[in-house]
C-alpha cells in the first residue's frame, strides 16, 4: 500500500461518523427502544417509525461544540442580550402580559422583569424558539456525540415520555439544537418537572401559550429555591492583592460578603455581610469589571450553567425595570 493511500485512510478513519437518515438501523437505537419499551411500554412499532424518520445533524453537532458562553468574553457576550429592541419588546412583553407575571410572582416569589428576562435572552420573547425537531437533535447529540451521549440519551427518553404524556406529535416538535423547546426553552426533563398549567386550560403549553411559559419559568426559579426580595448581584471594587484568591471558576458562591470586605472588596452598606457571595471578575466593553454574586444569582445559572448567561439575565432585568 503506498503512503499516499495510507494516508487517505488515516484520514477517513479519523473523521467523526455521521449516520444521517434512519436511525432504526442503528444497534444502539435498536437497544434504546428495547429499553423503552420495557421500561415504559412504548410500541415497539411506533419507536422505530419514529427513528426510521429521524435525522443526524451535522449543524447540530457544530453549534454544540461552540456554545456563545464558552468562546466570547463579557463585553462580546453582553452585546447579543442588552440591545435597545431587546429591551423594547421585553418592556411590551410585561406590559402586556402584567396580570399573569403579578400572579406568578405571588404564586412563586419571582419578580416579573427576572422571569421575563429569562424570555427575552432565551427567544426574544417567543420569537425565536428554535426549528430543529426535537426527535433529531436528541437523536443526534444522543447517537453521534460521545462526550454528552449519557445526558442526552436520559433527554430522549424524557421527549418520548413528554410526547406520550402530552399526545405531541413527535415529528412536529421544533426547538433549539440542544432540544430545548418553547418560550423559556425547556430541555424535555425540564418541561416534565416544571411546566405548569398556568392559565388554567387543562393543557400544560410552553410552546405557544406565553401565560404558562410565565408561570413554568418562575416555577422553575422557585423549584431551584430562589428567595424573594433577595439581591442578585452587586458591582464591586477591589484593593490590594488579598482578594485574588476569591476568584474562582464555581459558580456556587463558597465564601461570604464578610470574608470579601475583609479581602478588599468594597462593599455597599445596605447588604447583608453574612451571605454566601463570589467575586466575579468579567471582561467587560470598558476594562475588567468587579461583581459579587450572591445566591439568586446562583439559581440563575442552574437555568443555564455559566456565569455570562446568569448576568446577561440580570443586567436584562434590570434594564426592563430602569430604562
Amino acid at each position: 500500500m503506498s503512503f499516499a493511500v495510507r494516508l487517505i485512510v488515516v484520514l477517513v478513519l479519523c473523521l467523526p461518523v455521521y449516520s444521517y437518515g434512519d436511525y432504526s438501523a442503528n444497534q444502539e437505537v435498536q437497544v434504546f427502544i428495547d429499553d423503552m419499551v420495557e421500561k415504559h411500554q412504548f410500541d415497539k412499532t411506533d419507536l422505530q417509525a419514529i427513528f426510521k424518520q429521524a435525522e443526524s445533524k451535522e449543524s447540530i453537532l457544530k453549534a454544540i461544540s461552540r456554545p456563545a458562553e464558552k468562546r466570547l468574553e463579557w463585553s462580546g457576550y453582553r452585546k447579543i442580550f442588552l440591545t435597545k429592541d431587546r429591551i423594547d419588546k421585553g418592556k411590551a412583553f410585561l406590559k402586556k402580559y402584567e396580570s399573569s407575571f403579578k400572579r406568578a410572582e405571588e404564586a412563586y416569589g419571582v419578580p416579573p422583569h427576572i422571569v421575563s428576562a429569562i424570555i427575552g435572552v432565551e427567544t426574544r420573547y417567543g420569537k425565536h424558539k428554535g426549528n430543529y425537531r426535537v426527535i433529531d437533535a436528541l437523536a443526534t447529540l444522543a447517537f453521534d456525540y460521545p462526550p454528552r451521549s449519557k445526558f442526552f440519551k436520559s433527554e430522549l427518553e424524557q421527549v418520548l415520555l413528554l410526547i406520550k404524556e402530552q399526545g405531541f406529535e413527535a415529528l412536529d416538535l421544533k426547538g433549539s439544537y440542544a432540544g430545548a423547546m418553547g418560550y423559556g426553552q425547556f430541555i424535555p426533563s425540564s418541561y416534565r418537572h416544571y411546566a405548569v398549567d398556568f392559565d388554567g386550560d387543562g393543557v400544560v403549553d410552553i410552546l405557544n401559550n406565553p401565560v404558562d411559559a410565565i408561570g413554568s419559568v418562575a416555577n422553575y426559579f422557585s423549584k431551584h429555591k430562589w428567595r424573594a426580595k433577595e439581591p442578585v448581584s452587586f458591582p464591586v471594587s477591589v484593593t490590594g492583592e488579598a482578594y485574588k484568591p476569591f476568584i474562582n471558576t464555581s459558580l456556587k458562591p463558597k465564601n461570604t460578603l464578610t470574608e470579601l470586605k475583609v479581602a478588599g472588596v468594597f462593599i455597599p452598606e445596605q447588604y447583608a455581610l453574612s451571605q454566601a457571595a463570589k467575586l466575579q471578575v468579567l471582561q467587560g466593553p470598558n476594562g475588567v469589571e468587579y461583581w459579587a454574586t450572591l445566591h439568586n444569582f446562583y439559581v440563575i445559572t442552574r437555568y443555564n450553567h455559566s456565569h455570562l448567561y446568569a448576568m446577561a439575565v440580570y443586567q436584562l432585568a434590570n434594564a426592563l425595570l430602569t430604562q
